[in-house]
């Protein structure tokens, strides 16, 4: 009988990454104090005791042959754990799914902001409302857009993700944005398509939307200063980019394409190189020459590099605006499909909706062995306990088919205790019995 089954784990690719943790973390917020608060702690706590039995598992037990047993550690879903990501990507692809319009062609459009403004967030980094501001400044910037070019004032849908880090690593803040290509009329219910446009305006539409906020969110005489400054040094408006065409219109490919900003870490691991318990070298591809770059950097700033993406507990890196807004979701989702029949466009089949993958689904995938089949004989493993090192067992297979066989003779027995009489007796129950 074995208590683990010998199965090649799949969590090995991001070994490197913890250990880098494991063996500095604790040295380095000693150095730099202002890390060492729960909002950065404690993600990195959980991810490193991820899949770690001593901190809770489910054990499953083949009832057939009884030969194999597996233990599966918990895992700690922090979102700063990449062996998690996995499984972030795949809720995300299900929420998402869910919020898609029937007949509706989606764009993505990147806004940035100007390397100058970089450290004025990054010294924001604790306040979740000066992202969530940016994020619906984005929004209502490109409704603007759309309204703008259409002549008239419509309601566009923006799903909205805010990214912290560059290619590099280091902090730069910009918005992915999946909206929709068109819009509403809300006073007639008519649904206009964007169809082709200048991108310039979306530059400065940018501009003006995200520097009236700034002085707006901050009211002080610096950044308004900076913020004419920059009016001058931009004056084709700030980078924002369209990607061409339209994003993948299947419900899995549209979902996955902007899953990959909200899920993927700061640096992928495959990205690096070589970890000699000092520096640690990985690689980039670089904007502009369009090329590898690597970097060698001393652990300690490979760290504050990765930890310093971290949000405010509860923050909310996606966020759903307009049509896409789940108040007012059902709404649209029926008055969206009958504007595009009314210009003419043929309404194509609905989004389908992806279920959200279990642990065993996951698994399988990724290593192509079903972990919830006996190593032995094939059959399917039953849940034998769970366990939680803080209320301890919380389930136990012997326990409960004790119950349900207690349970049982009770109903046999015609739900009441009796009184067992001899041989050829009448059994007489405790309980009064029907006339």
């Amino acid at each position: 009988m074995t208590w683990f089954s010998d199965r090649k784990s799949i969590y090995s690719d991001v070994d490197v990454f913890k250990k880098i943790f494991d063996d500095h973390w604790g040295n380095f917020i000693k150095a730099y104090p202002k890390y060492d608060i729960d909002q950065y702690d404690n993600p990195v706590q959980k991810m490193l005791g991820c899949r770690d039995a001593s901190n809770g598992y489910s054990e499953y037990i083949c009832m057939y042959c009884g030969r194999d047993r597996r233990r599966v550690p918990f895992s700690c879903k922090s979102c700063f754990c990449l062996s998690c990501a996995k499984q972030y990507v795949d809720n995300f692809v299900s929420q998402v799914s869910g919020v898609l319009h029937t007949g509706v062609i989606y764009r993505h459009i990147v806004l940035t902001l100007p390397e100058q403004l970089r450290p004025v967030f990054f010294k924001e980094r604790f306040n979740k409302y000066l992202l969530s501001g940016f994020m619906k400044c984005g929004a209502e910037c490109l409704e603007d857009v759309v309204s703008t070019v259409k002549r008239k004032m419509l309601k566009i849908g923006s799903i909205v993700v805010v990214q912290t880090h560059g290619r590099s690593g280091q902090y730069n803040p910009h918005l992915h944005v999946i909206m929709t290509s068109g819009g509403v009329s809300t006073e007639h219910e008519r649904w206009y398509d964007l169809g082709y446009f200048k991108y310039e305006i979306i530059h400065k539409k940018w501009q003006y939307h995200l520097f009236a906020w700034l002085k707006r969110y901050f009211d002080s005489l610096e950044i308004n200063q900076l913020v004419n400054k920059l009016w001058k040094q931009y004056p084709n408006g700030l980078v924002a980019n369209v990607s061409k065409g339209s994003v993948p219109e299947s419900c899995r490919g549209l979902a996955g394409y902007l899953a990959r900003y909200v899920a993927s870490p700061p640096i992928a691991v495959r990205r690096i190189v070589n970890y000699d318990g000092q520096t640690v070298e990985y690689w980039y591809k670089d904007h502009r020459t369009k090329s590898k770059t690597f970097e060698k950097v001393h652990v300690y700033t490979f760290i504050g590099r990765m930890v310093q993406h971290i949000m405010p507990k509860g923050f909310q890196r996606v966020r759903y605006y307009g049509l896409e807004a789940t108040k007012t979701y059902k709404k649209w989702s029926e008055v969206i499909p009958r504007g595009i029949k009314r210009i003419g466009r043929i309404v194509k089949g609905a989004y389908q909706i992806v279920k959200r993958k279990k642990y065993r689904e996951r698994y399988q995938e990724i290593s192509g062995i079903d972990p919830m089949r006996c190593q032995y004989c094939e059959s399917e493993m039953e849940l034998m306990t769970i366990w939680h090192p803080k209320h301890g067992v919380l389930y136990d297979i012997v326990s409960t088919l004790e119950e349900v066989k207690i349970e049982q003779e009770k109903v046999d027995r015609g739900g009441g205790y009796s009184v067992w009489p001899p041989a050829g007796g009448i059994q007489l129950s405790l309980f009064t019995m029907p006339s």
